[in-house]
């Protein structure tokens, strides 16, 4: 029996690919955050945006949970979230509840610490990010200073001359002084930055061979005359002496002291 002929349009269709052509759409794998990741982001942009209050208390968990549609575990775990990143402060008891805390200097400083801590950070990443940041503290303090930070500037240094051969004492003055430059120039940034310094400043300068009497003669000498070009409001000479002043101090404690990280201590204990 003769095979009548096909056509064209009588092929069979042909069959398909396993591998998928270079036109074919291709997705990638989605990954679904989870709802307390979400609530906890949309309570997080409205306090930073200022659209919640300092102080303003959040719903109770009751009414969240309402309001949401969200599981009470889930509310718990997003306020949870925000209460380790200090954007809200729980408080138990009668009157208590999640209360907005908007992120300020100390926040900044105690994040700073837990990365100079948990990084172990050089000591001579320490002397660099000072060597960075001070000089333009100085210049600053020198533009905006007013006369009470120049008298807790003046005080911290006359503490420093006072110490004598208290070395824990001259420390701590030394680092009042250096967060009183910083405070003077009115940069919250620089301010939450060297209060975070403070630690590691405190236990770069407690060499035995940084604390003797012409040392402490040397350094009050330098902070009055940096405090001299502050009160003059010589942003110039306010920065250059700065300079001069932690990149000496850098230079010499790199020919003696020995370690290559520091244990951090609180300088107000």
């Amino acid at each position: 029996m003769v095979q009548p002929k096909r056509t064209y349009d009588e092929r069979p269709d042909p069959v398909p690919s396993a591998e998928p052509s270079a036109h074919t759409p291709r997705f990638d794998t989605l990954t679904v955050p989870k709802a307390s990741d979400v609530l906890a982001a949309e309570v997080r942009e409205r306090i930073l945006s200022g659209e919640i209050g300092e102080g303003t208390a959040l719903p109770p968990e009751r009414q969240l949970v309402e309001q949401t549609g969200l599981s009470r575990a889930t509310v718990r775990e997003a306020l949870r979230i925000l209460e380790v990143e200090r954007l809200l402060e729980i408080r138990p008891g009668r009157g208590g509840g999640a209360f907005v805390h908007r992120p300020g200097r100390e926040s900044l400083a105690n994040t700073v610490r837990l990365v100079i801590r948990g990084q172990q950070i050089r000591l001579e990443a320490l002397h660099e990010t000072r060597e960075a940041i001070e000089p333009t503290c100085a210049a600053l303090a020198a533009r905006r200073r007013t006369d009470r930070d120049l008298a807790e500037m003046d005080a911290a240094n006359a503490e420093l001359k006072e110490a004598g051969d208290d070395v824990q004492r001259f420390l701590r003055a030394n680092v009042r002084w250096h967060n009183a430059v910083a405070r003077a120039g009115d940069n919250e940034l620089l301010i939450g930055f060297m209060s975070a310094l403070s630690q590691s400043i405190h236990a770069a300068t407690n060499l035995r061979q940084f604390t003797g009497a012409d040392i402490r003669e040397v350094t009050a000498r330098a902070h009055a005359r940096i405090t001299d070009a502050i009160r003059a409001g010589d942003e110039a000479a306010a920065m250059r002496r700065m300079s001069r002043h932690v990149c000496g101090f850098a230079r010499a404690a790199a020919e003696v002291d020995v370690r290559e990280r520091v244990e951090l201590t609180d300088p107000e204990g």
